[in-house]
Order: C-alpha cells, then structure tokens, then sequence
C-alpha cells in the first residue's frame, strides 16, 4: 500500500494548507494565498480553531473536534468560516477515525470551489488515506475514481484507485487499472515498478486468468530477474495445455541459468537428461559445477552421485574418440540432425565457432524431427558463445505450441539482461 493508506493527523493538516497568522486570523490555503486576499475570522470561530489546531498537533483530535463545534456554534457564519470550519472538522474527524464525519466535510470543502487542482488531489488522496484505516474500500475508490474522471494524469491516484478495487475483492478492474498504469510506463519508456507489476499478477492469480497471470510474472522477469519469478513462469509454463516433456532438459537449461537448479535431484536429473540427449560435454559442466558447490558428492546419496560422474566422464571420453567419427557421419547423413548434436556438443566442450558452423548446416540440411527446438538449440549455442545478438534474433523466431515458443521467448527475458552483446 502507498503512504497514503497510513495518512495522520500531521499529512491531513498539511494537505488542507492550515497556517495561523499574528493576528489570529486563519490564512488561505497556499496555493490561494497569492490570488486571494486574506479574509477576516472573527474571534468566536477564530480562538476555538487554533485550539483545534494545537490539539491536532498534540495528537488530541477528538477534543479538536470539539473545539471545532464550538467554532461552528457561532451564529452568523460568512462562507469562508464554514470553509476553514469544515478543513478542521475534516482533519480532526479523520484522524479521530470518524469517517463518516470527514467525507461529509471534505466534500463540502472540495464543492466549494476554492481549492486548486492539486489541493483536490491531496485532499482525495488524504481522503482515500482515511477509507482506507476503515477498511472501506468501495469508497475508497468511490473517491478516487471520482477525481480521476476529471484529471485523469495523477499515477498516485491511479495507484490507489487500484488497490482499492484489489482489497475490494473488484480484481478485474483492479486488473484493468494496473494494466493501465504499466502501459503508460511502457509507452514514456519508463519501467513499471515491481509492486504494480507484482499487484497485476495478483490480480489474475485472483481472476484464474494464466495467461494474464504468466505476462505480468514474465514483465517481473524481465525488469526484476529474481530466482523466485523466474521459478514461478518456468513452473506455470511446465504446467501449460500441451507442454511437451521432451522439452524438459531445455527448462532445466534455463533454471540452471536463472540460478534455479538448488537441490541434488534436480541436478542428477538434468545430468540424466543431458547424457541421454547425447550432451555429454554439456553434462560434464552440470555435474563439475555441482560437486564443485557441494550440492553433490555428500551425504547418503553420495555413492549415487560419484557413479553418475564416472559415468559422465567415461561418455565424454568416448565421445571425444569418436569425436572425428561422428563428425564425418554427420556431415554426410541426409538430415542436419546428427550435425546438430555435434554441433551443439562442441559449442558446450569451448569449440564454439567449430560448434556453431555445424549446427547452421544442420538447420539447412533440415529433415529434422523437432525444428523448433533445433531453431532453440542453437538460440542457445550463440548465447553460450557470447554472441547475444545473433542468439536473440534465433529466439525470435522459436515457434510451436507445445513449449518451444515459450521457451525461446524467456530465452530472450533472460539473454537480454544478462551476458555479452
């Protein structure tokens, strides 16, 4: 919540331009006090709203409000006197928790017609401030979109009106206002802040709306790339209508490099996979990395652990003797898949412009099972190779329903924060 919510007796006074003048007489509010001249109060509504004040300053705001009877049971009243009467009655019954009281009469102070644009819209905003410790969010946003329908450009407002839907229980259209609000930041190039983005992903979780739910997380990735967002997307997009499990190496791609990959299953795992795809090479890396942190080779699994080492670097092993083999087969099969997963084991063993070449020739040969998940492979091959660039323009073209699409699209979120151009 903005601190607004938390408004006090010392935000209301300043908010309404309250200041005492030698005389005793009240001046206008700032904004009017260069336009206006100074009004006269007589000493019967005069003496009790100073000591109105004093005691809002003291924190006593239930005895201010007496004061400020007192000062309105004084006969003969011009308008002015009703109006600094009714700003004090608005801050004392605010800060004495007496809603009712204070949006009686700050709305008699904003039909006046004396306040300018921005007091109206610190007033709403102390206003709202005071629904809100009532837990009265209807009016809240009663109050807010009130103002808003007249000068629409206040983001503070906006804000609250937003919050005030959301603790409302009114999701879609606190939705529809976030969605708003972070349009406008994207279209004057500025970046939403996280806690709007966080509130509009709350508003579909709210609304079961995913794919709404999935944008605002994957616009949190991309401006605030924290562990757990990234946990959140990768988790929902594997949970998607028609995800396809044979893309589950590549997820663990991408958690391995959003610091997502945390305990030895998950490790052992994408080591499993890695070698049954034929990345050795790729494996290798995986399972050094994570002996190296200690996340493997302990504790009661650790025999499992150092077995599937073994086994990873005998593969490599062999791998790298049949290294020119497999090479020569591949560039003379009649589809580009076998040069693929040379190509991309050369890239993972350091060997990227040797890596990168056949895996460019693989795409054209074509006859490929998976193209879409080739085209993310080798999205993924130019990014190892420091070639962000060329790997976003790749990504960019990742098409396919079942993942592949998804996947090259957080490829993106992540290449682009992160690595050389």
């Amino acid at each position: 919540m903005t601190r607004f919510q938390h408004a006090g007796a010392g935000l209301l006074l300043a908010a309404l331009g309250f200041s005492a003048i030698p005389s005793g007489e009240w001046a206008l509010p700032a904004a009017h006090a260069q336009d206006q001249a100074k009004e006269a109060v007589r000493p019967e509504v005069g003496t009790p709203l100073q000591a109105a004040r004093d005691l809002m300053k003291a924190n006593r705001a239930r005895e201010a409000l007496a004061k400020v009877n007192e000062a309105d049971a004084a006969g003969n009243k011009t308008s002015y006197e009703n109006y600094l009467i009714h700003h004090m009655r608005g801050a004392a019954a605010s800060a004495a928790g007496d809603t009712e009281t204070a949006a009686r009469s700050f709305e008699i102070i904003i039909a006046s017609g004396r306040l300018s644009v921005a007091e109206q819209a610190k007033l709403v905003e102390s206003m709202v401030g005071t629904y809100y410790r009532a837990r009265d969010y209807s009016k809240a946003a009663l109050w807010a979109s009130r103002f808003l329908k007249e000068h629409p450009g206040n983001p503070q407002l906006r804000q609250l009106l937003a919050q005030a839907y959301y603790l409302n229980n009114d999701f879609a259209r606190a939705a529809a206002e976030m969605q708003s609000r972070v349009q406008a930041d994207a279209q004057a190039g500025r970046t939403p802040s996280e806690s709007d983005l966080q509130l509009l992903a709350n508003c579909y979780l709210k609304l079961k709306d995913n794919a709404g739910y999935v944008g605002a997380v994957e616009k949190l990735v991309a401006h605030y790339p924290k562990k757990e967002y990234w946990a959140d997307v990768l988790g929902k997009m594997q949970r998607k209508s028609g995800y396809s499990g044979r893309l589950d190496l590549d997820v663990f791609r991408l958690k391995l490099a959003t610091g997502n990959v945390r305990v030895a299953a998950d490790y052992m795992e994408m080591v499993q996979l890695a070698l049954q795809a034929g990345a050795a090479a790729e494996a290798k890396k995986i399972i050094d990395q994570a002996f190296a942190s200690g996340m493997l080779g302990a504790g009661p699994e650790a025999e499992r652990h150092k077995r599937l080492r073994d086994l990873t670097l005998k593969t490599v092993a062999d791998n790298q003797k049949a290294l020119a083999q497999n090479e020569a087969d591949a560039k003379a099969a009649s589809d580009g898949i076998a040069l693929l997963n040379v190509g991309f084991e050369n890239v993972t063993s350091g060997h990227f412009d040797k890596g990168l070449a056949q895996m460019e020739l693989g795409i054209r040969k074509g006859g490929l099972k998976h193209p879409q998940d080739a085209r993310l492979h080798v999205g993924i091959a130019y990014f190892l190779s420091g070639q962000k660039a060329r790997a976003l323009e790749v990504f960019r073209t990742v098409q396919g329903a079942d993942g592949t699409a998804d996947l090259g699209r957080l490829w993106i979120l992540h290449a682009a924060r992160s690595g050389p151009s």
